[in-house]
């Protein structure tokens, strides 16, 4: 029992570590907009704006979202994706 204890232990301990290094539990979206949604569960996807691949920061792509669909309702903006995209997010 002890065993197994410990490679549960363990196995938890280097998935945290895992997931703290590799930047999984923070996140460099902001909030945009009139009023913002930093929930997940509080937004959906809007649209894309800027060129692709977006080479600008998150707050460059919040200028963006905010200049192409306006605020309301972008209230989420962040660049990602394997070929940076400037991501837009409304609330639901």
């Amino acid at each position: 029992m002890a065993k197994n204890l410990n490679s549960i232990s363990f196995t938890i301990l280097l998935l945290a570590l895992v997931m703290a290094s590799t930047g999984i539990l923070k996140s460099e979206a902001q909030t945009c907009g009139v009023g913002g949604c930093p929930n997940l569960v509080d937004r959906v996807f809007w649209g894309e704006c800027g060129p692709a691949p977006f080479t600008g920061t998150n707050a460059d792509c919040c200028t963006c979202c905010v200049a192409k669909f306006g605020s309301p309702p972008v209230c989420w903006a962040v660049v990602e994706g394997s070929d940076t995209h400037c991501h837009c997010y409304k609330k639901k």
